[in-house]
């Protein structure tokens, strides 16, 4: 059996420890020199990647699990390998775990441990990784986020989305996430309220955060509003301010490059403007919500303010 063979075997799920390959009977001196050689890249100290792999989330989270399996992957890691979706690039985020044996005290570039309890039911296998429920997961972000974030996660979950090109369908419901928050925690009492300000029927993380900042800004629009044209069409709106007659949509990051979905498009338009409750229309960008919210709730006053 050749080197490269042996190196090969000894990995777990494409990630190698120095530690298991040294007592393989690797010698010390030479095995660095074998890994570089053979294009084993560098993952985490004592972790190395298999030549042909790419150091994406579930490689450099199952580098620390494996040098430290009690650790658990929690909050936005979590997040990330349950397909909800966070604002926060998971990639510029460290990687997070909870330790349940509470006695975790080293620390390492780019890792956040906590040391919380962990009840049996809290705890699934995903991408052979162990990692925390989809509910413990939300509860535990409610916790510890910002509202904009806790709710853009908490509303990705509990609806059918397109996460990295994959469609999924709801994780939790929301009976399941109060009922765990019903119990005395740290934070829960602050994740109780940001609960009563979910809407499960948001589409995107762009939609959440509209919501939000026309909240903060005391605009009140209904969120998902099923309207008919003439012809009774059926068209859901993301938010109408009826009184004003004043429909508003957003739009997420994809781009619709063919001809048929920019016919789509303009149909779709066309048919919210036919609507008897519709007077007006305004469309922004995931990129107007998210970099201009003022300049958006300001288009959205004046229009307002002319339909009245």
């Amino acid at each position: 059996m050749g080197e490269r063979t042996a190196l090969r075997e000894l990995a777990q799920g494409g990630v190698l420890l120095t530690c298991r390959a040294l007592r393989a009977g690797w010698p010390a001196r030479s095995l660095t020199c074998a890994l570089r050689a053979e294009g084993w890249g560098r993952l985490h100290a004592g972790a190395w990647l298999e030549p042909g792999r790419v150091a994406d989330l579930p490689a450099r989270l199952r580098a620390v699990q494996l040098l430290t399996p009690r650790l658990v992957v929690s909050h936005r890691s979590a997040a990330a390998l349950w397909w909800i979706e966070t604002l926060a690039p998971t990639s510029e985020a460290p990687l997070e775990f909870i330790d349940p044996a509470l006695s975790f005290r080293g620390k390492a570039k780019g890792v956040r441990v906590r040391r919380m309890l962990l009840e049996p039911g809290d705890v699934a296998l995903r991408q052979g990784l162990r990692l925390t429920s989809p509910v413990r997961t939300l509860t535990d972000l409610l916790r510890s986020l910002p509202r904009d974030d806790a709710l853009v996660a908490l509303e990705s979950a509990v609806t059918y989305r397109r996460v990295g090109g994959v469609r999924r369908a709801p994780l939790v419901e929301l009976e399941a996430v109060a009922e765990v928050l019903a119990l005395p925690s740290q934070g829960s009492a602050r994740a109780r309220r940001r609960l009563g300000s979910c809407d499960p029927r948001a589409g995107s993380p762009a939609e959440t955060i509209a919501r939000l900042r026309m909240g903060d800004a005391g605009l009140r629009p209904e969120s998902q509003i099923e309207l008919f044209t003439p012809a009774g069409r059926r068209v859901v709106l993301d938010f109408l301010f009826r009184r004003e007659g004043l429909a508003v949509e957003i739009e997420g990051y994809a781009y619709h490059g063919t001809r048929e979905a920019h016919r789509q498009d303009v149909s779709r338009f066309n048919q919210v403007l036919q609507c008897p409750e519709v007077r007006s229309l305004l469309r922004f960008t995931a990129q107007d919500v998210f970099r201009e919210p003022d300049r958006m709730i300001a288009e959205i006053r004046a229009a307002l303010i002319t339909l009245r």
